[in-house]
Parts: C-alpha cells; sequence; structure tokens
C-alpha cells in the first residue's frame, strides 16, 4: 500500500511544516515591546518548529538548490538563536539560586546577550515572511500571541521534605573523584583558552577555528556535562540542595559554565558553518551576506568570545578554591616512603615528574624530608628538597596526602622517578602514561 504523505508535493509539505514556524515570525513581527514575550516557551516553539522545517528542507536538497537555500539558512539562523537564547535564558533565571561569590560583571553581560539573541529574532521574523511570500508558501491567516507564551520564573519553591535518611549516602570516594576532574580540566580550559581583556572582532576571526573551534568546545563540553552528571548521580540527587555549602556551589559552578559552553558550540557552530568566509560560489556568498547582516557577525563574534568563552573560563577557574577544599576534606590520605632517584637525585626531571602525579589528582601531598616538608606539587619545592637531601646525604623521603597519588608516586619511584642514571628518559609504565601530556 502507497504511503500516502510521498504523494504530497514537496511545496505541500512545506506549507504543512512552516505553518506553526511562520506563525511564530508572525507572532514576533506583530508585536511590539512590552507586548512581546521571548520566553522559554517561545523558544522551545521555535527551536522545535525551525527543527523540523530544516530536516525537510535538507531532506530534499535546499542546501544545494538556489531557489530554497536562502529560506533554508533563515530557519537554521532561527533554530540556532532560538537554542542559545534557550539555554540563556535558563542561566538569567537561575542565577538567583546559583550561590555564586564574585560573579562580577556577570548578570548584566548576561542580559545583554539575551537581548541580543531577541534583537537577531526580532529582525530574522520579517525576512523568513518575506522569504516565505517569494516561494509562494501561503502565510497563515492567525498567529500566536502573548498568552500563548507565559514565562515560567517563579519565587515559589517547593519544601525540601524527602527525609535525609531515604538520600543517598554522600560518598567521600565519589566528591574526591569529581573535584579532582574538575580541577584538571579547569587547569586544562585555562591554559588553552583564559584571557583577561576584550578581543577585538579581527582578533577574534583568527582565533576561530585555528584557537578555538566548535570541535575542541564540543569536548570540553561533554567533560563538564560528565562531571555534573556525576555529581548528580552520586552526590545529591537534589542538584542544589545538600548538606555543604561548598558542595551547592562547586555544582553551581558546574551548571553555569556547563551552560556557557552549550550556548559558546552553538554559536561557534553557527559562525563556522554559516557565516565564515571560504570562498564559496556567489549563491553561498550572497546568503551569507544577507545573514550577516541580519544577526550582525561582529556582534555574535563579541558574544561568542568575549561573553561565553571569557566567562565560561572565569566560572571555571573561581571554582577551583572551593574544588581543593572539597579534594582534601574528602580524599583518602597515606604515607609512601620511598628512595631518592639514583646518582642525580632531585633535579628537574625527576622533581617534574613527582609535581605532575600530584597535579593530576589536585589534592594535597607533602615530601617529608627530616623534619622539613614540602609541596609535592611544587616542582620549585622539590628541587629545594633536593639540595637539603644531597647537603645531608638522605637515601629515602616521605610522602603524605592524597593515596591515589601516593600508589603512583610509589611506581614512579619504581623506575627511577622516568630516567637511568645517565638522567636519560626511560619508558614508564602505563600507570603513568598521562605524565607523557
Amino acid at each position: 500500500m502507497a504511503n500516502k504523505y510521498s504523494e504530497i508535493t514537496f511545496e505541500e509539505k512545506v506549507r504543512i511544516y512552516s505553518e506553526d514556524f511562520l506563525k511564530c515570525c508572525l507572532y514576533i513581527s506583530k508585536y511590539e515591546e512590552p507586548h512581546i514575550f521571548f520566553t522559554k516557551r517561545l523558544y522551545s516553539k521555535l527551536i522545535a518548529t525551525s527543527q523540523l522545517l530544516e530536516d525537510l528542507l535538507d531532506f530534499h536538497g535546499a542546501k544545494s538548490n538556489k531557489q530554497w537555500f536562502y529560506y533554508r539558512e533563515l530557519t537554521a539562523t532561527v533554530r540556532h538563536i532560538s537554542l542559545s537564547a534557550y539555554v540563556q535564558q535558563h542561566i538569567i533565571n537561575r542565577l538567583g539560586y546559583y550561590m555564586l561569590p564574585d560573579i562580577d560583571a556577570f548578570p548584566s553581560q548576561a542580559l545583554n546577550t539575551l537581548k541580543y539573541f531577541n534583537l537577531v529574532l526580532k529582525r530574522i521574523a520579517p525576512a523568513v515572511l518575506d522569504e516565505a511570500e517569494n516561494l509562494e508558501i501561503i502565510i497563515p491567516d492567525e498567529y500566536f500571541d502573548p498568552a500563548d507564551f507565559p514565562g515560567v520564573v517563579t519565587s515559589e519553591i517547593l519544601p525540601a521534605d524527602i527525609d535525609e535518611n531515604e538520600r543517598s549516602e554522600v560518598h567521600s570516594k565519589y566528591i574526591a573523584k569529581i573535584t579532582s576532574e574538575y580541577l584538571s580540566v579547569a587547569g586544562k580550559f585555562e591554559q588553552l583558552f583564559g584571557f583577561y581583556a576584550p578581543y577585538s572582532t579581527g582578533e577574534i576571526k583568527e582565533l576561530i577555528p585555528e584557537k578555538v573551534s566548535k570541535a575542541e568546545i564540543s569536548r570540553y563540553n561533554i567533560l563538564v556535562h560528565n562531571l555534573q552528571s556525576s555529581y548528580d548521580s552520586y552526590v545529591a540527587h537534589g542538584g542544589y540542595r545538600g548538606d555543604s555549602e561548598n558542595l551547592v556551589r562547586l555544582r553551581a559552578h558546574i551548571s553555569v559554565c556547563l551552560h556557557l559552553l552549550q550556548i559558546l558550540e552553538r554559536l561557534l557552530h553557527y559562525y563556522e558553518r554559516h557565516l565564515q568566509e571560504r570562498g564559496y560560489k556567489d549563491t553561498y556568498k550572497k546568503v551569507m551576506e544577507q545573514l550577516s547582516c541580519i544577526v550582525d557577525t561582529d556582534s555574535l563574534l563579541d558574544r561568542t568570545i568575549n561573553y561565553a568563552l571569557y566567562y565560561s573560563n572565569y566560572f571555571l577557574s573561581s571554582g577551583k578554591d572551593i574544588a581543593e577544599t572539597l579534594l582534601n576534606e574528602n580524599m583518602e590520605r597515606g604515607k609512601v616512603v620511598v628512595g631518592i632517584p639514583q646518582k642525580l637525585g632531585f633535579h628537574s626531571r625527576p622533581s617534574l615528574m613527582v609535581a605532575k602525579v600530584v597535579q593530576h589528582y589536585g589534592g594535597e601531598v607533602e615530601m617529608h624530608v627530616g623534619d622539613s616538608r614540602f609541596d609535592a606539587s611544587s616542582v620549585l619545592d622539590i628541587q629545594w628538597a633536593g639540595g637539603k637531601i644531597q647537603k645531608e646525604n638522605i637515601k629515602k623521603v616521605t610522602f603524605i596526602g592524597d593515596l591515589r597519588a601516593l600508589s603512583d608516586l610509589e611506581i614512579l619511584a619504581s623506575v627511577n622517578y622516568g630516567e637511568d642514571s645517565m638522567g636519560k628518559g626511560v619508558p614508564l609504565p602505563k600507570e603513568l602514561e598521562y605524565l607523557k601530556e
């Protein structure tokens, strides 16, 4: 039996899939502020309708068709901007619950970013309607009104009346693991993407995609999402509720950073795929120029880097002190006694290896040499210890602190801290593969 849907013409399918999408655009075009309400419900409607329409157009080859390409790109623009706006609205709605200290100018920057997204949607709605008319797509007679898109912000919070005894026990090992991973992610992210003064448009265009790309940010998005997922699965099912204020604040730092990375990844994808100049044919270049005028490429790049990337790093970095405190409160502690590096002692390579092991886990580890204590995460401190060891002809040292790091330090000591008697590097055991990074 033939599928009746397959007998419908392409034009009729486009009309069906465009109807609610165009009703959203009519709503945005017809109402003036303050009567127009940009709410999460409106964004979700725009996301759903544009996704369905974009999929239909792609299925029928609109990306390679002169007549339909612009309509397809307008639809994609609405989807990407609406997805970003939805997440940005969520951040603003939740900001009062995050308990984030020292949030700098973030609230005003967050509002400015949302205003930018809304402005783009106001600009693009008439363009969508004009192109629909050019393509002879029937414009709906009716459209949505403000009552269809109520806001969800409320001051009413349900009581936390689940008995404490019913909640999952908070295991210190999970807190130690999550905070250790947090410190690792935060450190690497800051090293790659940290900056402290706004970039100009020209500088941003040089950054993307050579230094900042959708693909690279996507990787960190997954890492931070895994942190939040682990927290919610193993630490506190209630998310922001918990007995420890530091746990609540750590969850807040993870959450706001995750949402900022989602915006960052979305905007980078949109710029790289739809706006970045790559010597395209005339049809593509013409559409890119039209889209650039609508979205204002300079503003989009500014919000992408000077807002989303900057504050992703800002909140990851500002959460490190909290993570370190929680890690040191919850890690298993121990003590190991190991020999010193043969022949050459704690010169540069062994000192660096020890510090990298300790830094990998993030917990406190002290190196005890006689009655003196040294910070085992500091190359300089270890080298100072090396001077004392050589002067006093000491043969063994004691490491006290994070049990995970101590286990790896024992392995490291068993291979003479990664070098032979001449000071040349030797292969490391598989447990220490991370030291090669």
